[in-house]
């Protein structure tokens, strides 16, 4: 029974560890991480995705949780260094609000963030690497999105 219980524990702190996912998506169709292929969206699910992403609801959302992040990290003394969770969740937020119609999966690691996935056009194409940017905490961006515009259904 001794060995039994530290087994049954490591177990399931092994399931709740896999269950985890560690990625920040624009939308529920947004790859699953940022080495993933992006494919072109279907017409339904970039018009939800859009219509939420648009939504005053969500808009006020985001906002007002990328507001509440950077007065949290003023506070703190303004640092330059941020958690990789939670410049993730910033990037992937600024990019929401901005980029509506977006599939896209942000990863962070010490500053650097790689964000992968769909858009519907060039313009918003050229949008994303600004917008990351501005985060404080940011320090570089890659790129690995495709244009791809919503196949019809």
């Amino acid at each position: 029974m001794n060995k039994f219980i530290p087994l049954l524990l490591g177990s399931l702190m092994l399931l709740g560890a896999a269950g985890c996912d560690n990625t920040a998506k624009t939308s529920a169709d947004a790859p699953g991480s940022t080495s993933e292929s992006p494919m072109a969206p279907d017409a339904q699910s970039a018009a939800s995705t859009k219509d939420d992403a648009m939504s005053d609801t969500r808009k006020a959302q985001v906002e007002s949780d990328i507001r509440a992040r950077e007065q949290r990290n003023n506070v703190t003394g303004g640092d330059a260094v941020r958690d990789n969770a939670d410049l993730q969740s910033q990037v992937r937020g600024k990019l929401e609000a901005n980029i509506p119609a977006s599939q896209l999966t942000v990863d962070a690691k010490d500053g650097a963030i790689t964000i992968a996935g769909t858009v519907s056009n060039q313009s918003q194409l050229a949008k994303i690497e600004p917008l990351a940017m501005q985060i404080k905490g940011v320090k570089s961006v890659v790129n690995k999105v495709a244009v791809a515009p919503a196949k019809p259904n």
